[in-house]
Order: C-alpha cells, then sequence, then structure tokens
C-alpha cells in the first residue's frame, strides 16, 4: 500500500485502510508501550501522531460507518444549513400565472390607447379582459389582463390632453411580461439531493410552493468541559483560569452544522467523565483537556473503560498535537480536544469538521490556497495551523498564535495551513476558512 503523499490521497482510504497507516505494528496507540509511559504521543524519544491530512481524512471516514438517522421534515424556518434529503421539486408553475414585470400599463393592440379609469394590482383575482385599444394600469407582479399583448413601462408612455396614452418608444409584443412557468413548470427538478439549504434556497423553495423540506438531520454533539482549574466568571486569581471554551465551542459546533444538545463542566473527575459520555445519546462527545498523560488526564482511561475504538491518538500538527477521536459506540464518536484554546479550534477543525460535515452530508468546501505575505516559522515535522487576515491576493499571518492565545484567531479570517519546516514569503499556503469569515450559512450561529 502507498501512504498518503506517496501517490495516494489519504481521503481515498476508507477507515481501515488509513488506521492500517497509522497503527503500524508495535506502534499501536491504543495499546501502552514501554518506551511511551510518559507520554502517549512519543515513542523512542520522538513525537509520533496521525499525519494532519490522513487525521481529516479518518474522521470523515469514520462517520460514513454511522448508521444514518431518517431524514426529517422541517419547516422553513429551521431549515438554514441542513442538506436535501429529496430534490426539491416545484409545486406549481413559476410564476404560476402571467405577470407584470413593472409598473406601467398593461396594453392591448396598437396605440394610442384609452385608459380604463380602475387600475390592477398584485394579489388580486384574474382582471377584466382588454379590448384592441384598451390599456390599465398595472402594478409589477399583478395578474395581467386576457389579450393584453404588452407591458408599457410608466417612464415609456404619456397621456395628451384627451387621456389617451401614447408610447414614447416602440412596444415590442410580450414586453416586460413574464409568462407562466418562465421560471419551471410544475414537477420541475429545482434542486439535488445534496444541495445545502441557503437563504437563496429557502426563497426558492417558498416560492415554489413549499412549507417544509425533507433533510438530513442535524448531528447532535453534547461539549464535556474538564478540569478543576476553570472559572466561568470574574476575574483569573488564585491560580484559576477563566473557561474560554465552554463559551467558544457550542457556538462554533452550531456554525459546523451541528445541534449543541448539552454543554457541561465536570471538572477533573474521572467517574463523572465516564458516567456523562457512557450515558450521552449525542452524536458527537467534544472533550475539553485531559487528553495527555498527567494525573488528572481522565479521557484515554475512560475510552479504555469504555471498550471505545481509539481511531486516531495525536495528530501531527501544532497547536493541538494530544487530540483524539475514538468511537465509543456505533452511532457515536467523541472528540477529544488539548485544553490549551488555540489548540482545542486546532483539534476541532482538524477532527470535529470533517465528522460533522460527514454526518450532515454537507459538501466538501473546494481548497484554496492564497500566497503569504510573510515567511512563517514552522515544526520540523509536524503541519503547523496559522491564523491569517486575508488582505486582496494574500494571508497575512498573525502574532499571538500560540497553543493557550486566542488573541491572533479573534482577529482571524482562516487559518493557514504550514508544511513541516515553515513557509517563505510569497510560499501559497492551504486555506481553512473560519465560519464567520464566509459568505453564507456560515455565519449563523443558532
Amino acid at each position: 500500500m502507498t501512504a498518503p503523499g506517496l501517490g495516494q490521497d489519504a481521503d481515498d482510504l476508507d477507515v481501515e485502510e488509513a488506521l492500517a497507516l497509522v497503527n503500524t505494528p508495535g506502534t499501536d496507540p491504543s495499546v501502552p508501550q514501554p518506551s511511551a509511559a510518559a507520554d502517549p504521543h512519543t515513542h523512542g524519544g520522538r513525537h509520533r501522531g496521525t499525519p494532519w491530512p490522513e487525521a481529516r481524512a479518518i474522521a470523515a471516514r469514520a462517520a460514513r460507518r454511522v448508521p444514518r438517522r431518517a431524514p426529517e421534515s422541517v419547516s422553513l424556518d429551521a431549515a438554514l444549513g441542513l442538506v436535501l434529503a429529496e430534490p426539491l421539486t416545484a409545486l406549481t408553475d413559476l410564476p404560476s400565472f402571467d405577470t407584470s414585470a413593472m409598473d406601467g400599463w398593461a396594453v392591448a393592440g396598437p396605440g394610442p390607447w384609452s385608459v380604463r379609469d380602475e387600475g390592477v394590482l398584485a394579489g388580486h383575482a384574474e382582471p377584466v379582459r382588454l379590448d384592441d385599444g384598451e390599456a390599465v394600469r398595472i402594478a409589477t407582479g399583478a395578474r395581467i389582463p386576457p389579450d393584453t399583448t404588452a407591458v408599457l413601462r410608466s417612464e415609456h408612455g404619456r397621456t395628451d390632453d384627451k387621456g389617451r396614452l401614447h408610447p414614447i418608444r416602440e412596444v415590442a409584443h410580450g414586453q416586460d411580461i413574464r409568462p407562466r412557468g418562465q421560471e419551471c413548470r410544475n414537477g420541475d427538478q429545482l434542486l439535488p439531493v445534496g444541495t445545502l439549504v441557503t437563504p437563496a434556497v429557502l426563497g426558492l423553495a417558498a416560492a415554489a410552493g413549499y412549507d417544509t423540506l425533507t433533510a438530513v438531520p442535524r448531528p447532535r454533539a453534547e461539549v464535556l468541559v474538564l478540569g478543576d482549574e476553570l472559572l466561568t466568571e470574574g476575574l483569573p486569581h488564585d491560580g484559576l483560569i477563566r473557561d474560554a471554551l465552554g463559551p467558544m465551542l457550542p457556538p462554533w459546533l452550531r456554525a459546523l452544522g451541528a445541534e449543541v444538545v448539552a454543554v457541561r463542566r465536570l471538572g477533573d473527575d474521572a467517574e463523572a467523565l465516564y458516567k456523562a459520555v457512557a450515558d450521552s445519546d449525542a452524536d458527537l462527545v467534544v472533550t475539553t483537556g485531559g487528553t495527555a498523560a498527567g494525573p488528572v488526564d481522565h479521557v484515554h482511561p475512560t475510552l479504555r473503560r469504555l471498550g471505545a475504538e481509539l481511531l486516531v491518538n495525536g495528530v501531527q500538527v501544532r497547536p493541538g498535537h494530544p487530540m483524539l477521536l475514538a468511537r465509543t459506540k456505533d452511532d457515536q464518536h467523541l472528540v477529544g480536544l488539548p485544553g490549551n484554546p488555540l489548540a482545542a479550534v486546532s483539534g476541532l477543525l482538524t477532527l470535529a469538521e470533517p465528522l460533522l460535515r460527514a454526518l450532515a452530508a454537507r459538501p466538501a468546501p473546494e481548497p484554496y490556497a492564497l500566497p503569504l505575505r510573510d515567511a512563517v516559522h514552522g515544526h520540523p515535522e509536524d503541519t503547523r495551523l496559522v491564523p491569517v487576515t486575508l488582505r486582496a491576493d494574500h494571508a497575512v499571518p498573525l502574532h499571538y498564535n500560540g497553543p493557550a492565545m486566542l488573541r491572533g484567531i479573534a482577529a482571524a479570517d482562516a487559518l493557514a495551513v504550514v508544511p513541516p519546516g515553515g513557509a517563505r514569503k510569497g510560499q501559497e499556503a492551504e486555506l481553512l476558512d473560519l465560519p464567520w469569515a464566509t459568505a453564507g450559512v456560515g455565519v449563523c450561529f443558532t
């Protein structure tokens, strides 16, 4: 088998093949190694873990093994960001009757025309038929009277002292009339299965006669915040720090398409963590901290106690290399994020984003790259994820990009994927957009 990057893309592997590359003999991350007793992410003094692109591929493919939840009927006001599970088929002709495209006059035959006293407004029943030589005032969107030959725009007509209407430019047959079925006919497929529901899709669905849409359900996510040192309010003091992940992760997960069903703060309590994961019915459990090998790092022991299948145990990425992905049940996964805030963001985008995207059947974003305005130092062996802002045709690396820092990511538009060894000024770097920096449904956090 050819390793990813040597002729085979990691995204082309199934889970078993990808795991075969990660779990080479003698280095199975689910089995304690004598030389790794102090740190499950080192082996023989050398950091080990899954290569970053491969970790993302494993997360996406792991989701495809989950039994699909049945599609659900969702009201239009709740469907934004979901994916269509059935084609959007027109329930009516659009428009459903001949309508005026402009404010003006509906006219019959050649001019000049005598103008009726009454006008035709949108939302009214079918108006009275026009005879040749007649005109009637009409509003945009109103039904066209039978035997109308054209609509004369308000600015293209004038009336004489006898009240007759004259055109001031040539009038073409059918001018400014939207004929019935111009956009679609009843039964036409408007959008296929797999379409992401955007605001424009909601508008099209409403126009086509829909009150509900059949969509793939949102994956349900539960967040478990670990750590006795975390405060939920006030200033840090006496060795205690504010919890940054509790406020940050739920809206970020919602922006990635998840329904956040609970956020729980458990402290450093191994039994509480075990019970919380064992009892959870979420599709994804996200933990914060506790993924290393310290005295209160309870995530690995909890996974062993649950009999979970460890799919990714450490990733060759900075910050965030102690992240992990496990299958805890046939229909549930756990993503363990490091406790440092920017490292947690790295884990979120490395493992949770592709997993949630696959669970929600969302289309993968098109990869893109921009040249870096400045050189970026790299790690000798690992990928780096560096906050950047986008300026014209360049990505500008930001300072304050240490594992515990959020100042850089708070000002960022994207994360630049910097290969091992770093990147020179002007070198193109792959970019991961942040949800709030892109147009469309990504800006919706509720």
